[in-house]
């Protein structure tokens, strides 16, 4: 069996890292250690912000988006009725719409944002693109490589902007790490693991598209929590990936096993010959671990907590010598955090994800104010994408390393 995408035969055995050149990659609303900063006599007046899938996780970016001086939110969409007045009610927004495409032809926004269930990003998104509409979107950016392909497809006719909202990429130790690995402070990046472990089986049943997209495929089904630090830290995209699954021990309750193996395992082998190890557990029972990243460098080294009061920690060879003991990555943030972390505005400290859902919004509406790309553009959004789609053909090979597509050749 293969998985159901005309874009596969696109993809060949990996036969060894390739050089390929990533461009610049420039995450994170810090520009510098100051931040970056708007050019305040270009501003034009408030963008109007749209938002679908208003009445759940998009609803989520209501408040930043409203503090941001240069936006407002102007219309809400939702499929539930009831639950759309009731939000829409609430935050005293006038326009209100169940159907997408009306929403765009007669709110007229300057940007949307898709918050909608996974296989609504891409078609969404290019909906949005092709009435020359920006795009803030949640992860992944697509659930095909058919998609990521239309995707691009459509960002290249467009006049408007897209970003993918991979808010791990935003939040506090991240976002450190990437610092001093900008500074060389790790030497040459060489290894790195993420783990996305959060027992979902109950949720399936409520949210239950994903049954479908993200427990009822096999493979490496929602990878870019884990995975985009990792291509911030690296500066590179992965090239090849190979799979593997530890088995099936889990039924939903109709009794049918889950499609996706209770653990999927996705190395990735970077441009420059690194590996980085994914792991995706959304089936065992066990407690959640949303957050681990470590990463292996030449000259240091890093390790996200694992629980029960672990605590970020870091060796560098130039900070703390040959002795080779452990230390708090707190240590570091008053010489190296961007200075907007160190004393961020309460919105950012109430803001989920660790304050990532504030500073990615801000980073997206400072990027689409003076006319220059979102940190995470399409391009980076489906470094983080299609590594996991790839993996989803690996797993069904037994693991065959697999090549990755590079978007920018389309």
């Amino acid at each position: 069996m293969r998985i159901h995408d005309t874009r596969l035969a696109r993809i060949r055995p990996f036969v060894g890292p390739r050089g390929l050149k990533s461009g610049d990659f420039s995450y994170g609303v810090e520009c510098n250690r100051d931040g970056c900063t708007t050019q305040e006599s270009k501003m034009p007046e408030k963008l109007k912000v749209a938002i679908v899938g208003a009445a759940g996780r998009g609803g989520g970016f209501f408040k930043t988006f409203n503090i941001c001086p240069h936006t407002t939110v102007h219309a809400l969409c939702d499929i539930d009725q009831e639950k759309l007045d009731k939000r829409a009610k609430e935050l005293g927004i006038a326009l209100a719409f169940t159907d997408y495409e009306q929403m765009l032809d007669r709110a007229k926004p300057d940007i949307v944002v898709i918050g909608t269930p996974m296989p609504f990003h891409a078609p969404q998104a290019i909906a949005a693109l092709e009435r020359n509409v920006s795009v803030l979107s949640e992860v992944p950016a697509a659930v095909s490589i058919e998609q990521c392909y239309e995707l691009v497809k459509a960002a290249r006719k467009s006049k408007a902007r897209y970003m993918m909202a991979e808010n791990y990429c935003y939040m506090r130790p991240n976002v450190l790490v990437r610092e001093l690995v900008r500074a060389g402070l790790f030497g040459e990046p060489y290894f790195g693991e993420g783990e996305y472990i959060h027992e979902l089986k109950g949720l399936n049943e409520i949210t239950k598209w994903r049954r479908r997209w993200q427990t009822g495929i096999n493979g490496c089904t929602y990878p870019t929590h884990s995975l985009g630090p990792h291509i911030q830290w690296f500066e590179q995209r992965v090239v090849a990936v190979s799979c593997f699954g530890s088995g099936h021990h889990y039924r939903d309750p109709r009794g049918n096993l889950y499609e996706n193996e209770d653990t999927t395992t996705m190395a990735c082998r970077m441009e420059k010959g690194g590996l980085v190890q994914v792991r995706l557990d959304m089936l065992s029972d066990r407690p959640h671990n949303l957050t681990y990243y470590s990463l292996q460098g030449t000259d240091g080294c890093y390790e996200a907590p694992r629980g029960l009061g672990d605590e970020p920690k870091i060796w560098l060879r130039a900070v703390h010598g040959k002795d080779m003991k452990w230390r708090p990555l707190r240590e570091l943030e008053e010489k190296h955090l961007p200075k907007h972390w160190l004393n961020p505005p309460e919105e950012a400290v109430k803001a989920g994800h660790g304050g990532g859902d504030y500073w990615e919004v801000m980073d997206f509406a400072s990027a689409i104010i003076e006319g220059r790309d979102p940190p995470i553009d399409l391009h980076r959004a489906l470094d983080m994408t299609l590594p996991g789609l790839v993996s989803q053909q690996s797993i069904l090979e037994g693991g065959r390393w697999l090549a990755v597509p590079d978007s920018r050749t389309w």
